[in-house]
Order: C-alpha cells, then sequence, then structure tokens
C-alpha cells in the first residue's frame, strides 16, 4: 500500500501536467504524510541532495559542451568525419554517426548533438540526394552516442542516484565500448541502406585540405583526452576534469577559433543556468523522493517481486530492459535514472550484476527512449531541425531501432562489453 500512496500520487501529478521535478517533490510530501514522517525531514533530503560535490561537474560539462557547440566545433567536427568516410558510398551518412561520436566526447548530451550535429548534416545529407527522413534519422539515432561516450553528465546522474557508491571514472571508462558499438552498428546499417538504396558517393579531400581539418578538428578532440588523461593520471578527480573541460573549451572557442562572438557570451550562459537549474531542481526533489522510498523499503519489496518472477538473472535483466524502455517512452533520461536506480540497482546486485555494467545498461535503455515517442526529446529536436513530422519520422525509423535493440543485448548480456576497460585502470 505504501509503493501505491508514493508511486500513484507522483503519476497521478504527472498525469495532470505537473512538471516530473515538482511531481517528485509533492509525491514524497504525501509519502512522508502517508508514514507519518515530518515534512522538516523531506526538506532536509532536498537541500543535502544538491549539496553533494560530484554534481559540480554536471553545469561544468553542460557549460563546455554549449560553449564548443556554439563555437564551431560541430562544423570542424562534420569536416574531420568527412575526411575520413565521407567518400564512401552513404558516405554523408556514415558523417553524420561520426561527427555524433567525435562530439559525444564534448557535450555528453543528445539533445545538444542532434541540434549542433543536425543543423551542419541535414541540409548536406538532403542537398546530397538523401531522403530528409533518413538525414533526420540517422542525427537522432547517432546522438544517443553521446548518452554513453565520456563525458556524461547522465553518468554523473546515475552515480549520484546510486548513492555515490559507484565511480564516476569507472562510468566513463565503462561507456566507451558501448559507445563505440552503437556507433559501428549504426554505421553497419547506413551502408547496407545505402548499397540497397543506391545512395551517393562523395568525393575525396584534398591531401592539403585534409590537413588543415584534422589539425583544426584537433583542439576540440584534445578535449577528451584532457578529460579522461587528467582522470586516469591523478591530477584531477572527475568532478574538477568538468572545470578544468570548461577553462580549456572557453580558451579554445574564443581564442583558436574565434567563430564566437564575446557579445554573446551572456546568453550563452544563460541558458546553461537555465538547464542546469532544472537539472538540480529535479535531483534534489528527487533525493528526497528516494529518502521516502528507502523509508517504505520499496527496493526490498521490488527485489522480493522479481524473485517471485525468476531466480534466472537473464530473464531477470529481459524483464527490466522491457520495464525501461516502455517508461523510457513516457518520462525523460534523468528523472528515470534517479527514480530507478534506487530501486532496481538492489534488484540487479542480488543477482550479482556490477553496479557499472547495469549502469551502461540502463543509459542505453533510457537513451532509445529519447528517440521514442509520446516524449522523445530528442527526437522533437530532430524533427524540428530536419523539418519534418514525428509521424514521418516513426514510420522510418524501425530499422535503427532494430540496431540499437542488438547492441542493447550484447551490452546486456555480455559485461565485458563494459567493464574490460575499466578492468585495465587502477585508480
Amino acid at each position: 500500500m505504501d509503493a501505491l500512496v508514493l508511486l500513484g500520487s507522483m503519476f497521478a501529478l504527472i498525469a495532470i501536467g505537473l512538471p516530473v521535478a515538482y511531481a517528485l517533490g509533492a509525491a514524497a510530501l504525501v509519502g512522508a504524510l502517508w508514514i507519518d514522517i515530518p515534512w522538516e525531514a523531506v526538506m532536509l533530503k532536498i537541500s543535502d541532495g544538491v549539496r553533494n560535490f560530484s554534481l559540480l561537474a554536471i553545469p561544468f560539462f553542460v557549460l563546455a559542451g554549449a560553449i564548443m557547440a556554439e563555437g564551431g566545433m560541430a562544423r570542424r567536427l562534420v569536416a574531420l568525419a568527412n575526411v575520413l568516410v565521407g567518400f564512401i558510398r552513404g558516405g554523408l551518412a556514415l558523417v553524420n554517426v561520426l561527427a555524433s561520436s567525435f562530439f559525444g566526447c564534448i557535450s555528453g548530451s543528445s539533445v545538444a548533438d542532434t541540434s549542433s550535429i543536425g543543423s551542419v548534416m541535414i541540409p548536406q545529407m538532403v542537398k546530397a540526394g538523401y531522403p530528409r527522413v533518413f538525414a533526420t534519422n540517422v542525427t537522432i539515432a547517432g546522438s544517443v552516442q553521446a548518452i554513453l561516450i565520456p563525458p556524461s553528465h547522465n553518468a554523473v546522474i546515475y552515480s549520484l542516484a546510486a548513492g555515490g557508491t559507484v565511480s564516476i571514472a569507472h562510468l566513463f571508462l565503462a561507456g566507451f565500448l558501448p559507445g563505440l558499438l552503437l556507433g559501428g552498428a549504426l554505421i553497419g546499417l547506413c551502408l547496407f541502406m545505402a548499397r540497397r538504396r543506391g545512395f551517393p558517393k562523395g568525393e575525396p579531400v584534398p591531401l592539403r585540405q585534409a590537413l588543415r581539418t584534422v589539425l583544426e578538428a584537433f583542439y576540440g578532440l584534445l578535449t577528451m583526452v584532457i578529460i579522461l588523461g587528467g582522470i586516469l593520471s591523478g591530477v584531477f578527480t572527475a568532478t574538477e576534469s568538468a572545470a578544468v573541460a570548461c577553462v580549456y573549451a572557453f580558451l579554445v572557442t574564443m581564442f583558436v577559433y574565434r567563430d564566437y562572438r564575446w557579445r554573446d557570451l551572456p546568453k550563452l550562459v544563460h541558458r546553461v543556468v537555465k538547464t542546469v537549474s532544472m537539472v538540480m531542481i529535479l535531483i534534489g526533489f528527487a533525493s528526497s523522493f528516494g529518502y521516502i522510498m528507502a523509508l517504505m523499503q520499496l527496493p526490498a519489496q521490488v527485489t522480493a517481486f522479481f524473485l517471485t518472477l525468476s531466480d534466472d538473472k537473464y530473464v531477470i535483466l529481459f524483464l527490466i530492459n522491457i520495464m525501461l524502455l516502455v517508461l523510457g517512452c513516457l518520462m525523460d533520461l534523468a528523472p528515470l535514472l534517479l527514480i530507478c536506480t534506487p530501486i532496481l540497482l538492489p534488484v540487479v546486485k542480488s543477482f550479482g550484476v556490477d553496479p557499472v555494467h547495469f549502469g551502461m545498461i540502463m543509459l542505453v535503455n533510457l537513451g532509445i527512449g529519447l528517440i521514442t515517442p509520446p516524449v522523445g526529446a530528442t527526437m522533437f529536436v530532430g524533427c524540428a531541425v530536419g523539418r519534418v513530422t514525428i509521424e514521418q519520422v516513426t514510420r522510418e525509423i524501425w530499422p535503427f531501432y532494430l540496431a540499437m535493440l542488438v547492441v542493447l543485448a550484447l551490452v546486456t548480456y555480455v559485461p565485458e562489453i563494459s567493464l574490460f576497460v575499466p578492468s585495465l585502470v587502477k585508480f
């Protein structure tokens, strides 16, 4: 009955149009009232939830990604990808996916990836003869890589939702191979569709121009080297690396590329502050919601429920995947990470699943949700950038879903894909 009161009130508030963050906070108050906990305790948990030092990584990574996105980095990464694969049949589709891989190393955001890469690539692909809907689908599917490839601020949110027991650095490293696997699957699909539909080839880039393109893009790609190199060498923590990335992004954008005007910088910072404020409000309210769930012993009840269904780890993971895919269609990624992680992590740990591995499972699942209607934020942005309707995209995106579901199955049932790189590094 406790779970019904807590979760029922949350979904009821969401159903009547209350924003998810406020629904979480209000549901926590309802739950506290139900189990006779003073509201002051809930308020203290809200403040505790945003007082975590690790959370500083989120505003810094968001700001670094925004600076690089609007400072010409996306255009330069597209040019670099074109040098590498643009001459192949269907090359512009491959350029799109590869550019998303590069940009994901900087932005850590699927929506930012779609907006930046899509605004450059979709018009180019349409001009070259690709269907506009196909170009849009490639863009939004490729952008899911940004959820996995470090530095992903969603990995920071997962670490927080796990109670800070999962290393952010390990999560960053764990995202490498799943991110590359997703990019490889999409590239394979694009090659197959290019041959079947007769998409055009591109022209090889002259050597002199190629070298200049590589040099221009090098400064942006160096951001990831600085972040991960600093973490792995012990020079700074994952949180401190976000601040370093922010300073470096600012210096490269304003003094090396010099494509961004100083007078536009306050507007960019204002947008970033609005985004970060929404995230922090969500984290604070989710912290109080998780506190009430713990008092109600909801994670233990869910674990017991799954044990009644099966004692096979692979069956449980399959059921969790189905549940997360459905929930991903109905809610955004960050709220689901904050709500589901405290509930599901004890379940999978009881079956011997590594928390870092489970983090990758959650990110792939909920990343697919970002490009799935009716609440797919990345799909909405992609449709706006590509100037197509959601109905058009939904009718033709199913091959990309199939490729991503194959990747999800591999990430779920082959834990070494997530754990191999972290196992090579000792902190």
